[in-house]
């Protein structure tokens, strides 16, 4: 009798374990019976029919997965190696176990070939440029060959581009003298502004003549702040002139 007892302790055991199931907030079970799909259930305690209901857990989690890199020739015949990652989660869990066979790896392999496929269509300069518009087509093109295994794709990000080292070394070049270009272009403006206040300052002194002697006491103010300095002080012709006419008439006289 004890052992006969015992034998059903461990048979009830084994009936309770196989029949009862806990799920956490996060994860939702898919129930199969007798290989029929009767829906989806969770969070928290579910009951099974020993031996008859199979379930599959789900998880809802969003999950990050790394795109591996990829070689790829860009429209303009770059060779580059690009990297990803795509964030996505299950929200239909019955059509990502019916729908699909492993949704995890089929998000996978989509995500590799479409990004082949969209980079490969762009060139180098938008691609380094626009990242946000490429991340932005990566993203609605896989949701739109996930979305009938009920797994929605909410983000995809370009992670790295490596290019080649002779590419990198064009763009350096090509990056320097495009300052170079900047520089000359902002000395040259500069210059040319300079010559209009110049000529605007001359046009100026030769309405008034004054202004020139003006500048030049403004100049002998200057220079006299430092004691060690030699002044030549400039003298118009013109406030000589009553000399030199006198002196010319003297001679003229005797």
């Amino acid at each position: 009798m004890a052992t006969e007892l015992l034998v059903l302790i461990i048979l009830a055991v084994l009936v309770l374990s196989s029949a009862v199931r806990i799920l956490n907030e996060y994860e939702r079970g898919v129930i199969f019976r007798l290989g029929r799909l009767i829906g989806s259930k969770g969070p928290g305690l579910i009951l099974l029919i020993p031996f008859i209901d199979r379930m599959v857990k789900v998880s809802l989690r969003v999950v990050a997965m790394e795109v591996p890199a990829q070689d790829v020739i860009t429209r303009d015949n770059v060779s580059i190696k690009v990297n990803a990652v795509v964030y996505f989660r299950v929200v239909d869990p019955e059509k990502a176990i019916n729908e699909v066979e492993n949704y995890l790896f089929a998000t996978s392999q989509i995500a590799q070939t479409t990004l082949r496929s969209i980079v490969g269509q762009s060139e180098l300069d938008e691609i380094l440029a626009e990242r946000e518009k490429i991340n932005r087509q990566l993203q609605e093109t896989i949701d739109n060959h996930t979305e009938p295994w009920g797994v929605k794709v909410t983000a995809v990000e370009l992670k790295q581009i490596d290019l080649p080292v002779e590419m990198q070394r064009a763009m350096a070049r090509q990056a320097e003298a495009e300052r170079e270009r900047r520089s000359k272009i902002i000395s040259a403006e500069g210059e040319y502004q300079a010559a209009q206040r110049l000529a605007e300052a001359a046009q100026t002194i030769q309405r008034h003549p004054v202004a020139l002697q003006l500048r030049f006491l403004q100049t002998l103010t200057e220079i006299a702040s430092e004691k060690n300095s030699t002044i030549i002080f400039p003298i118009p012709i013109d406030l000589l002139r009553p000399f030199l006419d006198r002196s010319e008439q003297t001679r003229q006289g005797s």
